[in-house]
């Protein structure tokens, strides 16, 4: 990180610095959420936050810094509400429900999550990719899925041969596309996938995919090669 001495503060407050790093990271996610890692000005972050660019620099080095820990914080809210889930007392069925409905829940509450990922996807994951913040984080989701699928499979309910990082992708998938995607398939197809007449149906859906893959009668799967699902 760049050093930069500590810049006086405007009309000489004495700021809080968690408080003014906070709001910074707070303007800062809307405003790489609104214009991407390249569209965002760290000049219109400091108007916005009342602070100069200099101060900007000060706590977090530049504007790459800056991206980074708003990534950092972006995943950290949704890894805290992994860790507090607990699902230990329900069966694996319901279980496997709830982490589902989380998933949901957070990807909808948190648009700007969705598009920070998206633009990060775009940059190649390079600012993850150099992050030891974020890589420490890892996700305790997966613990929490696996413990469920051992669960699941030793009382006979679960028969899919699908690990954490697959059941995970499974589920997010279907959450980040409702979100991250809802403006092109409303105009496509007409429908929007976030109306709130509709999210306990999609909510209920996703819950009802999973499970049924989970449990599926594997021995009722078509051959290979039968006419089944085929086209001539």
């Amino acid at each position: 990180m760049t050093s930069v001495e500590e810049p006086a503060r405007p009309n000489g407050r004495i700021r809080d610095a968690a408080r003014t790093r906070a709001e910074i990271l707070d303007v800062a996610t809307q405003e790489f959420a609104r214009a991407g890692y390249t569209g965002a000005r760290v000049d219109e972050i400091a108007a916005r936050t009342r602070t100069t660019k200099r101060m900007i620099y000060y706590y977090f080095g530049g504007k790459e810094q800056l991206f980074t820990t708003v990534l950092e914080r972006a995943y950290s809210v949704i890894r805290q509400a992994e860790q507090k889930l607990d699902v230990d007392h329900l069966d694996p069925v319901a279980a496997i429900r709830r982490l589902a409905e989380l998933t949901f829940d957070h990807h909808e509450a948190h648009p700007d999550f969705i598009r920070l990922v998206s633009i990060e996807n775009i940059h190649g994951a390079e600012h993850i990719a150099a992050s030891e913040e974020l890589g420490k984080i890892g996700s305790p989701a997966l613990e929490v899925i696996g413990r469920i699928l051992a669960t699941g499979r030793a009382s006979g309910l679960f028969t899919a041969d699908v690990d954490a990082v697959d059941l995970h992708a499974m589920i997010s998938s279907f959450c980040f596309f409702r979100v991250a995607n809802r403006h092109t398939f409303g105009a496509l197809f007409g429908r929007d996938l976030t109306a709130p007449d509709q999210r306990d149906r999609y909510r209920a859906m996703l819950g009802d995919m999973v499970i049924a893959y989970l449990t599926a009668d594997r021995g009722a799967r078509p051959r290979q090669g039968s006419s089944f699902g085929m086209t001539s």
